[in-house]
C-alpha cells in the first residue's frame, strides 16, 4: 500500500521534449494544486534515471538514485495510484550507449555497455542493462487496460481547423510488403491453460542435447500462452527480394519496425535488413567488419563510425548504396537514412506519417517519393496495406468532416507481444524449441534453425475479462459501432474469441459488437469515419499502439493530443499524455534556436482527468473544481489558437503554458462552486492578465540563440529551468 507520504498525484520525470516542457509546466500545476490541498510529486522514469538506479554500487552516495520505476510499479497495484505518465524513451542500444557515455562524461562511474560480453562480470553488467532497454517502463506501469480517444474539444478543433493532408492517386506505387510465410504470424501457436502451471523453454539440439532457454515461468489458470518464431532464412530471402523489387519499381526502400518496444526481436530483424542491403560489403569485408566490432543490429550509422578509418570499406558501402534503390530518409539534409539507427523509424509513427502525406516519403534527394513499406512480419501489416489500398481507391480523408476511432486496448500485466522480451531468443543452433509445462506436457514446439527468432508471449484471464468489460462500458457510453479486431484464423486471436463471445452473450450485448480480422476492420473503420461517425476499435496490445497513432494522425495530425486513460485493475488511475516519437527533433530545435514546439495539450487533458479522478476517489470537491477549470483552460487554448508554433520567434511551448495558467486562473476566479478558490485565484488571474505584454516579451526575447541544457539524456536542472522559465514576471506570479 502507498504510505501517507505518497503525493496525491505523481507526475513522471521522463526524457527529451516532454521533460523540457515539464520544467515550465509542472511549477504551474503545483502552484494551482496546492490551493486545493492537492500535492503533486515526481518520480524519475527517464532513461538516465533508470540507468543510475540500476548501478548504485558504482556511484557516490550523493549520486545514487532511488529506483522510482520499481516504486511506481508497486503503487499502480494499489487503489491510491494517481499517475500522470509522460512519454519516455524506450531505448534502442545506440540510445542506451549514448546515454551511458553522457553520464560517464558528467562524472558518473557507471560501466560501459558490453556489446559482446565474454566474462561473467560483463555478462552480469549486460543483463542489468538489458532490463533498461526497449519497453522497460510501460509493462511495469500498465496494470490496467487502455481507453484512448480524442477529447471532444480537441476533435472539434481539428474539424474546425483541418490540417493538411497529402493527395493520394490511384496509380501511386506506394505499397506494403510482408513475408508470405516463415514469419511470426504464420508460425504462431496458442493455447489457454486450464490450470495454474509452471513452464520452461528448452532447445533440443539435433544431437539430442538440451539447453534450457528459460526456466521458472509461472502462469495462472486461464492464461493464453503463445509461441512462434521467424525464420532467418525466410527473412533474408524476403529482404533480398524486396530490395531488388524496390529498385525495379523506382521507389524508396523503407523499413518499418518497433525496435524500441520489441527490444529483442526487432533490433535483430533490423540488423538483417542492414546486412541484406549491404550484402556485397559483408561478403567481401566480413572479417574486417567483425574485427571492428560491427553489429548490423546497431544500424548503418554505427557501422560507418566504426569504419571511419577504412576508406576502402567506406567506398564499397557508398557504392552499394548508390546502386540500390534510394533509401527512405529520416533526415535527408544530414544524410540520415532509414537504416542508420534502429529506433529512428518506429512503425506506428512512421507509417501514419507516410499515409497522411499521400503515400510519400523523403528520399536522399530531399524530395518526396512513393515507397515500398517493408514490414516483415505479417501480423499487423495488413492494417497499413488496407489503409493504403483504401486511400488509393477513395482519395485522402477530409479532417474537417471525419469522424473518430476510439480504442479500448488489452495491455494489462504485460499482455501479448509487448510482454515477450524475457522469452524471446535468437536461436544458436538447429533443433526444436519446446515449451514444457510443470507436469511434463509439451505445450508448444517448433523446429528451428540457427539464427531464427523464437518468442513466447502470454495474456492473463483477468486482464482479458477487464478489457471486454471496458469495451462494453465504452460502447454503452458512446452508443456507436464497436469492433473487436480479432482474426479467427490466427491462433492467438482464436483463443481470445473464446473469451469474448461468451462474455458478450452473458452481458446481453452481443448484437452491439462485431468481430472482424484487422484488414476488414481497417476498411470498415475508415468507411465509418469518412461518413463522420464514431467507431470503437477493441484491440490487443500492439494494435492498440498502432491504431492510436494511425487514426489520430489522420484525424488530428498528431497522436500527442490523445486522451489516454488507463483504468488500473486495482482501482487506481494512470493518465497518459500521448506519443513522444517526435520529441528528439523538438529537442534539437530547442538546442539550436531556443524554441520548443512540443505541444502540451496531452498533458492538459491528462491533468484534467487526474484531478477529476482524485475528486471522485478522495471526495475532494476542490480538486473537482480545479479539474473543471482545467477543461475550460484547455478549451481556451484551442479556441484562441494558443498552441505552439513550429518556427523560431513565434509562440512556443512556454507561451502556451502562460496562456494555460491564465485561462485556468480566470476559470477558477469566475466559478461559483467554491468561493475560497475563486477568491484565491482572482488576484492571480488579474496579475497574469495585467502583465501579459511583459511576460510575452520576456518569453520571445529568450528565443533565437542556442540553449544550453547541460546534457541531452541527463540535463542540468538549473540550466533547464533557466531555459524553460525565462520570464521573471511570470515566475514571480507563479512562484
Amino acid at each position: 500500500m502507498a504510505d501517507s507520504t505518497t503525493p496525491d498525484i505523481i507526475y513522471t520525470k521522463v526524457d527529451e521534449a516532454p521533460e523540457l516542457a515539464s520544467a515550465s509546466f509542472l511549477p504551474i500545476i503545483q502552484k494551482f494544486a496546492s490551493a486545493a490541498g492537492v500535492t503533486v510529486g515526481t518520480k524519475d522514469i527517464s532513461l538516465a534515471g533508470r540507468i543510475l538506479a540500476t548501478f548504485p554500487e558504482h556511484l557516490t552516495e550523493a549520486q545514487r538514485q532511488s529506483d522510482d520505476l520499481a516504486e511506481l510499479g508497486q503503487l499502480v497495484k494499489t487503489p491510491e495510484a494517481n499517475v500522470i505518465k509522460l512519454p519516455n524513451i524506450s531505448a534502442s542500444v545506440p540510445q542506451l550507449v549514448a546515454a551511458i557515455k553522457e553520464l560517464q562524461g558528467q562524472g558518473y562511474a557507471i560501466p560501459d555497455y558490453p556489446e559482446s560480453p565474454e566474462t561473467d562480470a560483463d555478462k552480469a553488467i549486460r543483463a542489468k542493462y538489458d532490463t533498461i532497454k526497449g519497453s522497460a517502463v510501460n509493462p511495469v506501469l500498465r496494470e490496467g487496460n487502455s481507453d484512448r480517444r480524442a477529447a471532444k474539444a480537441v476533435k472539434a478543433y481539428a474539424q474546425n481547423n483541418p490540417h493538411r493532408m497529402g493527395n493520394w492517386s490511384a496509380d501511386s506505387k506506394t505499397r506494403v510488403s510482408s513475408m508470405s510465410g516463415g514469419d511470426f504470424r504464420s508460425n504462431e501457436k496458442s493455447a489457454t491453460l486450464a490450470t495454474e502451471s509452471t513452464a520452461k523453454i528448452v532447445l533440443v539440439g539435433e544431437d539430442g542435447s538440451e539447453t534450457v532457454l528459460k526456466d521458472g515461468l509461472s502462469y495462472p489458470a486461464g492464461t493464453v500462452v503463445d509461441a512462434t518464431f521467424m525464420s532467418a532464412k525466410a527473412l533474408d530471402a524476403f529482404l533480398a527480394d524486396e530490395i531488388a523489387k524496390t529498385k525495379a519499381e523506382g521507389t524508396l526502400f523503407s523499413l518499418h519496425l518497433k525496435a524500441t518496444m520489441m527490444k529483442v526481436s526487432d533490433p535483430i530483424i533490423f540488423g538483417h535488413a542492414v546486412k541484406a542491403f549491404l550484402q556485397p560489403v559483408f561478403d567481401t569485408y566480413g572479417a574486417e567488419l567483425d574485427a571492428a566490432g560491427v553489429n548490423p543490429n546497431s544500424g548503418l550509422g554505427d557501422l560507418m563510425a566504426r569504419v571511419e578509418d577504412k576508406p576502402e570499406i567506406k567506398a564499397a558501402i557508398e557504392k552499394i548504396i548508390a546502386e540500390r534503390a534510394p533509401l527512405y530518409m529520416v533526415d535527408s539534409d544530414k544524410g540520415i537514412t532509414n537504416l542508420h539507427v534502429p529506433s529512428d523509424v518506429i512503425v506506428d509513427a512512421s507509417m501514419p506519417a507516410l499515409i497522411r502525406a499521400g503515400g510519400k516519403g523523403w528520399g536522399p534527394d530531399g524530395k518526396e517519393h512513393d515507397a515500398n513499406c517493408v514490414i516483415p512480419d505479417n501480423s499487423y501489416a495488413p492494417v497499413y496495406e488496407e489503409t493504403i489500398a483504401y486511400f488509393k481507391e477513395t482519395g485522402k480523408l477530409d479532417p474537417a468532416t471525419a469522424g473518430t476511432v476510439q480504442n479500448i486496448g488489452l495491455m494489462a500485466q504485460k499482455a501479448e507481444e509487448y510482454g515477450s522480451h524475457p522469452t524471446t531468443f535468437e536461436i544458436p543452433h538447429n533443433g526444436t524449441v519446446k515449451m514444457i509445462l510443470g507436469d511434463g506436457t509439451v505445450l508448444h514446439e517448433h523446429a528451428v534453425e540457427a539464427g531464427d527468432i523464437w518468442r513466447s508471449a502470454s495474456t492473463r484471464k483477468a486482464p482479458i475479462e477487464d478489457w471486454v468489460q471496458l469495451a462494453i462500458d465504452r460502447q454503452r457510453a458512446e452508443n456507436c459501432e464497436a469492433i473487436f479486431w480479432l482474426d479467427a484464423s490466427r491462433a492467438h486471436d482464436a483463443e481470445l474469441i473464446k473469451y469474448v463471445e461468451p462474455i458478450l452473450a452473458a452481458k446481453g450485448v452481443a448484437d452491439k459488437f462485431k468481430i472482424m480480422a484487422p484488414r476488414e476492420a481497417t476498411r470498415a473503420s475508415l468507411e465509418t469515419i469518412r461518413a463522420g461517425k464514431t467507431s470503437i476499435a477493441v484491440t490487443g496490445n500492439v494494435l492498440r499502439d498502432y491504431l492510436t497513432d494511425l487514426f489520430p494522425i489522420l484525424e488530428l495530425a498528431t497522436s500527442a493530443k490523445m486522451l489516454s486513460i488507463v483504468k488500473l485493475m486495482n482501482g487506481g488511475g494512470l493518465f497518459e499524455t500521448g506519443a513522444g516519437g517526435s520529441a528528439p527533433k523538438h529537442v534539437q530545435q530547442l538546442q539550436q534556436e531556443n524554441h520548443l514546439r512540443w505541444d502540451s495539450l496531452g498533458e492538459f487533458c491528462a491533468l484534467g482527468e487526474s484531478l477529476q479522478f482524485l475528486a471522485d476517489v478522495r471526495s475532494n470537491e476542490k480538486a473537482r473544481v480545479l479539474g473543471k477549470a482545467v477543461d475550460a483552460a484547455t478549451q481556451g487554448i484551442l479556441d484562441d489558437n494558443r498552441s505552439p508554433s513550429r518556427k523560431v520567434g513565434e509562440p512556443d511551448n512556454r507561451d502556451s503554458h502562460y496562456w494555460f495558467a491564465r485561462y485556468w486562473a480566470e476559470a477558477l476566479a469566475a466559478q461559483s462552486d467554491d468561493a475560497e478558490l475563486a477568491s484565491h485565484f482572482a488576484p492571480i488571474a488579474a496579475a497574469l492578465a495585467e502583465n501579459e505584454a511583459a511576460i510575452l516579451s520576456e518569453l520571445k526575447a529568450a528565443q533565437g540563440a542556442p540553449a544550453d541544457l547541460g546534457g541531452y539524456y541527463h540535463t542540468d536542472a538549473a540550466k533547464t529551468a533557466a531555459v524553460m522559465r525565462p520570464s521573471a514576471t511570470l515566475n514571480a506570479i507563479i512562484g
